[in-house]
């Protein structure tokens, strides 16, 4: 009788990712050790930008693989290349964060507010404000360079890699694009429904879902119809888990987020659930919504937006369409031809992406 396959544990595959990165970069500190202190910096602030995180996207390339192949040749090269779509994640983080000139990050502070702090400290030349913005630029640069490097040095064959790297191709730059559709649009002040889905689907969902699925599925040699069947899938799911994220940048725990309460509405961030609200508002609700996004904020202030919000139903049409978008990925899933195995675990895995409180 055959035995069934060990359960999926979350916490043990974060901390393979973990290992996979942590090794990853102490390479590059040995590579690098000859160009001084300056450069031991930076190793730092990459160990720093890596360390943690759910490991949602490294999940979904994992589980992509195994969707189309239960039988894992080579782990930790496999680990390896999931763990390229993390370095990917802290790389746009850490861009993010400069241009959205965040303070904190998972409770810590973002990079370039770190690298301006010890440019005070240090009492160095110039502004600190920006080397602290040019050492975050160039941190993101690098983990971006190093998450292609990763994928591309995973263990795995070439010929294997190569059809894994077309995708990984389009999702750089579906993401980098997708950010300056949201730097644009909070530069004009737009705050359109329709837009606002366009900038939440490639900026966020598709780089936290649906290309992770396919990375790892090519690299288990999925055809077209394949792919397909976990973009129906990953697509609406990635959806659901950026609405997910936007709830949170509004009514999220400080103490759980990391992150300053209201943090999107003091960002300016024009996100799916602000434009809802601005369409539905009263008038003058509206005007003031409009008018506090991207300045400071009192508490009292995020709960009067809060407030405002709820009024308008905007909240609640968010909750509706995350409940819609989960239904859909479900759906697909149980029509896809994936293995039961990875079925079973990608269900589990929506549930997390969607129902988290960080």
């Amino acid at each position: 009788m055959t035995s069934p396959p060990p359960a999926w544990k979350p916490e043990t595959f974060r901390a393979s990712i973990q290992a996979a990165l942590d090794g990853f970069v102490e390479e590059q500190a040995v590579r690098l050790a000859p160009l001084g202190d300056d450069a031991a910096r930076l190793i730092d602030a990459a160990r720093v930008s890596v360390g943690g995180g759910k490991r949602f996207r490294a999940a979904f390339c994992w589980w992509g693989f195994q969707a189309v192949s239960a039988d894992v040749p080579d782990e930790a090269a496999l680990l390896r290349a999931a763990a390229s779509l993390e370095l990917l994640h802290a790389s746009a983080l850490v861009h993010d964060d400069v241009m959205d000139a965040s303070d904190t990050r998972r409770g810590r502070p973002a990079t370039h507010r770190a690298m301006e702090t010890l440019h005070r400290e240090k009492g160095w030349r110039g502004e600190p404000e920006q080397y602290g913005v040019a050492g975050a630029i160039l941190l993101g640069d690098l983990l971006l360079s190093w998450a292609d490097e990763l994928l591309r040095r995973c263990g795995l064959p070439h010929e294997v890699v190569r059809r894994a790297l077309d995708r990984f191709d389009t999702t750089r730059s579906e993401v980098i694009t997708g950010q300056f559709l949201d730097v644009s649009v909070q530069a004009r002040g737009e705050s359109d429904v329709e837009q606002a889905m366009r900038v939440l689907r490639y900026k966020s969902a598709k780089y936290s879902v649906e290309r992770p699925l396919h990375v790892g599925a090519s690299l288990a040699g999925a055809d077209d119809d394949m792919l397909d069947a976990l973009s129906a899938f990953g697509l609406p799911l990635g959806e659901a888990f950026q609405l997910r994220d936007d709830l949170l940048g509004v009514y999220g725990d400080p103490d759980v987020t990391g992150k300053p309460a209201g943090d999107d509405l003091t960002e300016g961030k024009r996100t799916v659930l602000v434009a809802l609200a601005l369409e539905a508002a009263p008038g003058d609700e509206a005007r003031l919504l409009d008018e506090s996004l991207g300045r400071p904020l009192s508490d009292d202030e995020v709960a009067h937006l809060r407030r405002v919000i709820d009024a308008s139903g905007a909240h609640a049409e968010v909750e509706r369409r995350i409940t819609a978008h989960t239904s859909e990925a479900l759906a697909a899933l149980e029509a896809a031809p994936v293995t039961e195995r990875a079925r079973v675990v990608l269900r589990e895995l929506a549930a997390a992406a969607t129902q988290r409180v960080i």
